[in-house]
């Protein structure tokens, strides 16, 4: 069955793996540079989205995240904090997505003032502002938020103590950003002790910038799910051949169905992958990990959800592939076991099978 592009964006999605600083619509960062005198690479919103695409598909990681002090610079207030989470909310809805984890790291977001908490409560505002917009324009969205500590600094206790503080209103879970190489998961042993003493979900970005052994000190510091988890593929001998040869890695991820937050774009832009054709999700996808797809970055990327899956279907994935990776998202969310098989079961509803 082919898929067309609307057909895939009918489609139900969830996303597990979506920065919420790095997915602004080009008009709102536009017009809040504007009122803070903050200058931008172009005014006008599609010049200013070619531009980021561009940097991002450049090669160059410094050209890649230029866009990031642009957006961080313009969501310093609570009022634009909660008009960037209101509406990276609705564009979610609009794009089919059912259940979203929006990432931040809070330790950005306040240079004008606020205080980590304030950060937080804004931005949970405009989720469920968003929310609310969603439902009443008939896109039902369920959103919630994790939080990142940058792992190049010092705070990563901090954020992990604020996420404990505010799970049972809006926070589900906790993850360190940032720099992967040069930057190891166990620099924040203590706030990842913290954290499974708290029973606090973790994911942590690995194998994206970093190797095999950035992922096996993701799993060791007890992450639940790998940011990225791409380069998991060097733990696994003849990858590419009839009979890969797991690792002791590979197969702890394997084995434990550890789902893997791929974002096929950004991680050919990222050189994590060398192309979408040559991706490793694919194989991931055979071998039987638990691979899910993702956007990163919308705007920094220049991506949609389901631009994502329209760029796997093209590479050969079919609706099923689609929903099993779908399922896989839903079962790996941070929600209670009884609510992610809510998910799993409407999103079988949508898909037309009957339980």
């Amino acid at each position: 069955m082919t898929l067309s592009y609307s057909d895939i964006v009918a489609l139900p999605k969830v996303v597990l793996h979506d920065h919420l600083d790095g997915g602004l619509r080009p008009a709102t960062l536009i017009e809040l540079a504007a009122e803070i005198g903050h200058e931008l690479p172009s005014t006008d919103p599609d010049e200013l989205a070619r531009i980021f695409a561009e940097n991002a598909n450049s090669g160059d990681l410094v050209r890649y995240l230029e866009a990031f002090a642009h957006t961080t610079a313009v969501m310093q207030t609570e009022e634009n904090l909660r008009r960037v989470a209101r509406e990276a909310v609705v564009d979610l809805a609009d794009d089919g997505v059912i259940y979203a984890e929006l990432r931040y790291a809070p330790e950005q977001h306040v240079a004008g003032g606020l205080s980590l908490q304030q950060v937080v409560e804004a931005v949970q505002a405009g989720i469920e502002e968003g929310v609310a917009e969603a439902a009443e324009s008939g896109r039902g969205i369920r959103a919630a938020a994790l939080l990142d500590a940058m792992r190049h600094l010092d705070r990563s206790r901090e954020i992990a103590e604020l996420a404990v503080a505010n799970r049972e209103r809006c926070c589900v879970g906790f993850d360190i950003a940032g720099p992967e190489f040069g930057f190891p998961a166990s620099n924040h042993a203590e706030a990842f002790t913290y954290l499974r003493e708290q029973h606090m979900p973790v994911t942590i970005h690995a194998g994206e910038a970093d190797g095999a052994s950035s992922v096996s000190d993701a799993l060791i510091q007890g992450a639940r799910r790998l940011g990225h988890g791409v380069r998991i593929w060097e733990d696994i001998e003849d990858f590419d051949s009839d009979e890969p040869n797991l690792g002791h890695i590979a197969q702890h991820a394997l084995d434990l169905q550890i789902p893997l937050e791929c974002c096929p774009t950004s991680n050919v832009q990222t050189a994590a992958a060398e192309s979408i054709e040559k991706h490793p999700i694919h194989t991931l996808r055979d071998l039987g990990f638990a691979v899910t797809i993702n956007t990163d970055n919308r705007l920094v990327s220049g991506v949609t959800m389901s631009g994502e899956f329209d760029v796997l279907v093209q590479a050969g994935w079919t609706r099923e592939d689609l929903l099993e990776a779908t399922l896989s998202a839903a079962w790996g969310a941070f929600l209670p076991y009884q609510e992610r098989g809510d998910l799993a079961e409407a999103i079988l509803e949508a898909y037309g099978i009957e339980l």
